[in-house]
Parts: C-alpha cells; sequence; structure tokens
C-alpha cells in the first residue's frame, strides 16, 4: 500500500513541541480527534543494563518488513542536574538510513514513573504519521512497568541471567503485567536457570480462563534465531488481542491513566505554590481549597496556542 514519504522534519518539531509542553499548551496540542489509525504498541522494561536497546535494534531489522516503524527511547534524567544521556540514539546508529524508520530519545526529566511527560500524547502521534508500530523503550525503575503497561499493546520485560532482585520483584506483582518475559544475554551462566525460576513463579501465579500465557524466552544478540523467537511472540500476542475484549479494557485503562497523570500533574503544580500557614489548616479544607483552585485554573482563559 503506498503511503506518503515520512515528514521527518514535521514530526520531530511535533514531538519537541509535546516534549516541551506546559499542560495547558498540551490541552490544546491534543484538541484534535485522534486518528482512526492505530500502531502497534510495543513496550520494552527491566532494569537498566538489561540490554533492551540491543534487544530492540535486532528486531527492528527483524521486523522491517512489518511496517513503519518508531521508537520512543527513554533515558532517565539525572535528578540534581535535569540532563540526560540520550544514549539510545547512538547505541541505534547501525539502523539510520531506513526510510520506514525512525527513532527519538527522550528524557524522563521528573517523571518518576520510567516514561516521560506527555510520552501518551506522542504515541498518539506517531499514529497521525502513518507508522505501523510504535516501540517504547522505559528507564525500567521504581513503577515503570505499570505505566508502560499501560501505554502499549504488548510489554516484553527484558531480565537479565541471574537476577535474583528482579525474581523476587515478580512475586510482587511484575509477572502480572508483562506478556513477554525474555531472559537477555542468554549466553551467560545462569539463563537457563533463570527461564526456571521464572516457570515456577508463572506456574502459582492466577490467571483467568482464556487469559494470555506470558511465554519465557531466551535470547542473545550472538544468535539471531533467538531474537526471531522473541519476534514472533510479539506477533502472537497482537493476534491474540485481536481476538479477544482485553483489547479493549486495556485502551479504558489507558485513557483513565492518561486523564489521572494530567490531573495529578496540575494538582502537584497547585500544591508547590502553597505556603506554611495553608497546612495548618484541616485536611479537609486543605483539600476543598485546593479542588476550587484546580476548577479555577481549569475554567480560566487560556493564551493563544503558538503553531
Amino acid at each position: 500500500m503506498s503511503r506518503e514519504p515520512l515528514d521527518r522534519h514535521a514530526l520531530g518539531q511535533r514531538l519537541s513541541r509535546l516534549s516541551n509542553a506546559s499542560l495547558e499548551e498540551l490541552s490544546r496540542l491534543t484538541s484534535a480527534p485522534a486518528t482512526e489509525h492505530r500502531a502497534r504498541r510495543i513496550g520494552f522494561t527491566g532494569a537498566p543494563g538489561a540490554g533492551k536497546s540491543t534487544l530492540l535494534g535486532h528486531l527492528i531489522i527483524h521486523r522491517a518488513d512489518k511496517g513503519r516503524c518508531g521508537v520512543l527511547a527513554i533515558d532517565p534524567s539525572s535528578p540534581r542536574t535535569g540532563g540526560a544521556i540520550l544514549g539510545d540514539r547512538i547505541r541505534m546508529d547501525e539502523l539510520e538510513g531506513s526510510s520506514e524508520f525512525y527513532i527519538r530519545s527522550l528524557a524522563s526529566r521528573n517523571t518518576s514513573d520510567g516514561l516521560a511527560d506527555n510520552v501518551a500524547e506522542m504515541l498518539d502521534t506517531m499514529d497521525e504519521f502513518g507508522f505501523d508500530e510504535v516501540m517504547l523503550e522505559t528507564v525500567g525503575v521504581g513503577q515503570a512497568e505499570y505505566a508502560a503497561r499501560l501505554q502499549v499493546d504488548t510489554l516484553v520485560l527484558v531480565l537479565l541471567p541471574d537476577s535474583g532482585d528482579t525474581v523476587q520483584a515478580m512475586k510482587a506483582g511484575i509477572m502480572e503485567m508483562a506478556d513477554i518475559l525474555v531472559v537477555n544475554k542468554a549466553d551467560l551462566p545462569g539463563a537457563q536457570k533463570m527461564v526456571t525460576d521464572i516457570a515456577r513463579i508463572a506456574a502459582l501465579t492466577a490467571r483467568e480462563l482464556g487469559a494470555w500465557q506470558p511465554p519465557i524466552l531466551l535470547a542473545s544478540s550472538s544468535r539471531p534465531e533467538t531474537i526471531a523467537v522473541v519476534s514472533d511472540a510479539i506477533d502472537s500476542h497482537q493476534a491474540w488481542l485481536g481476538t479477544s475484549r482485553h483489547g479493549e479494557a486495556m485502551r479504558l485503562r489507558r485513557d483513565r491513566y492518561r486523564l489521572r497523570r494530567i490531573l495529578e500533574r496540575r494538582l502537584a503544580r497547585l500544591i508547590e505554590t502553597k505556603h506554611g500557614t495553608y497546612f495548618q489548616r484541616s485536611l479537609q479544607d486543605q483539600l476543598a481549597n485546593l479542588l476550587a483552585d484546580a476548577i479555577v485554573e481549569l475554567e480560566s482563559p487560556q493564551p493563544r496556542r503558538v503553531p
């Protein structure tokens, strides 16, 4: 199917505006109805150093026949300076030159969920520019798995062999969020044992009848056949979504999460303006005053949108 060439300059400008948009600007930049076209959204999360970027790079090459592919790679920002390395673009240099491939590195800035401000709106923008697949790589810390789960259709959790702490964390619920579990760098000692440990935990996880059963896979950049297995698992999960009601429920949770995040950011900004005497009031008075201020702010005239 023929389509317009990817306008990289326009896309870059659009993503930059969204990345830097205030809450007021965000509501205007995203006021238009969403496009009917929806890209397949595939998330990659896991601890720093698990090899997410390398795995992602190999998957993009393997899945080149799937259509136009975009990557939003989120790098951690320094909590002191706010700066970010934005190294994912460097690690994927060999992919440059493809007219149907686009990568954008984003700084996590002040977020604590492993994503970046306004990332939901950036994902919608990728739909508007006709991407068939969008890969979202998270920082992989704190609440990253939960936040990423709500932004993507298929979530891949990338693990390292002998990640004992990670296995313990999986008992607390990460197992229930991931659609595919990949023990990366499978040529390292302990990889097969890691798979066995995860399978034992998975066997104890209660799932609804007909629910997706996350495969536990081994992957290595030196073994192309393992990359193909991961790619096939992604396709299988996407196909399952198309035949179940899970996709619709997931989009509803995604919409709820987006609205909640916007409200949280607005309320957090208002709280920062309050002084010491404010907090000497009763909690009920504090909440009532805060909500009243939020309503006034929402109803106040907004400055003209900058094109």
